[in-house]
């Protein structure tokens, strides 16, 4: 298949530090080429792959200290939208502002939804352009969207199965907690299940301008706990020696996470999760294989006990049978080919040529029904 990957311009593919959406980008990209597809990825001209790269900015923009990225992003899907008739699909990750342009080319897009679908202020393009074919990570993450939304499947996220460098044991002994210090993060859990337990914390996280007053109020002076140790944004290399010698990964999130991308980067080294029952957790970890999921503190701090008779080999196992690249990239394909095998079979109809479908569950057949919407060839 001929296949373009939209993304976001925020990082560069794979990103340099902090990204979870463009480093998924890059795991489908590059596991798409593997499989022998044709493949554009339209994203930063800094981006590494070995896809065609279509650079649509000369850097990640948050690196370049753009604000506002909409005007960019824009320019992208013009850049697309030109193109569109290179290719068999569009696989958007930008959320919203390819809704409106691409109204007309449903029958060959798909967009996945990165974040969290319960913001009030997006829901008028949600209930307005009804015909976009979605992919959620989770099916925790659907449970916000209008009922007339066009979901396509729920793929959960995975990463090449070499990531993170497997080990039987944790060489650190520490609890590990990676990826943003904002409120709904809760570091705060994550310091007190360190101090109560008895156990080192590595805090290894960015703070966004949004998250300062948070960081300098609430978390910085909890860090001073002599069991505590804030490292600051780590890169990807870091990343995958910090998870890999840790004891456990703390996930004490406190809103619907979509996914939560650290979880499984985390279980690809054999390091357990110990996480609080929210959004897309139950999902992702096997209570007592991968980890442990908790309801309180209490459960939290007993949890770190637990994961020590825990086998590392196991969480690895549970790893390889559902979240590796792989799996993930099989399951878009499968998408891809449903999409399509609805388009070809609305314009088999006679007098179908002004009709699109609009999809249901992926169950191995498509199930389109029709609804009035422009298809050009």
């Amino acid at each position: 298949m001929r296949i373009a990957q939209i993304a976001p311009l925020s990082e560069a593919v794979p990103p340099k530090f902090y990204g979870g959406t463009e480093r998924v980008v890059s795991w489908i990209t590059e596991e798409l080429v593997r499989q022998g597809h044709d493949v554009t990825l339209f994203a930063s001209g800094d981006s590494e792959t070995s896809a065609k790269l279509a650079a649509c900015t000369p850097e990640g923009l948050r690196l370049l200290g753009y604000r506002d990225h909409t005007a960019s992003h824009l320019a992208m899907l013009h850049q697309v939208h030109r193109r569109a008739h290179e290719f068999d699909i569009l696989h958007f990750h930008i959320d919203l502002l390819q809704y409106p342009m691409f109204e007309d080319l449903n029958h060959k897009c798909i967009t996945t939804m990165h974040g969290r679908l319960d913001v009030p202020d997006f829901m008028p393009v949600y209930k307005t352009f009804t015909g976009m074919p979605l992919v959620s990570i989770s099916d925790n993450q659907r449970e916000p969207m209008p009922p007339n939304v066009n979901w396509l499947s729920t793929i959960h996220h995975g990463l090449p199965a070499q990531n993170c460098p497997y080990s039987p044991e944790a060489k650190g002994g520490y609890l590990a907690f990676l990826g943003r210090i904002s409120p709904e993060k809760r570091p705060d859990r994550a310091i007190e299940m360190a101090i109560r337990s008895g156990t080192p914390l590595k805090i290894a996280a960015k703070v966004d301008k949004a998250d300062q007053k948070y960081w300098d109020e609430v978390i910085e002076p909890m860090t001073h706990h002599p069991l505590v140790e804030y490292i600051g944004e780590i890169n990807e290399d870091q990343k995958k020696e910090f998870l890999g010698n840790a004891l456990a990964l703390a996930f004490p999130i406190d809103w619907p996470e979509p996914f939560g991308l650290v979880m499984i980067e985390a279980m690809s080294a054999g390091t357990p999760v110990i996480a609080f029952r929210n959004g897309s957790v139950p999902e992702v970890i096997a209570d007592g294989v991968s980890g442990v999921l908790c309801e309180t503190m209490d459960d939290a701090v007993a949890a770190v006990a637990t994961v020590k008779t825990m086998s590392r080999a196991g969480v690895r196992r549970h790893f390889e049978t559902a979240f590796t690249a792989e799996c993930m990239v099989k399951k878009y394909v499968a998408a891809y080919e449903q999409l399509l095998s609805a388009r070809d079979s609305v314009i088999a109809l006679p007098g179908a040529a002004s009709f699109a479908p609009h999809y249901g569950e992926m169950n191995g057949s498509a199930r389109p029904a029709i609804s009035i919407a422009a298809m050009p060839a």
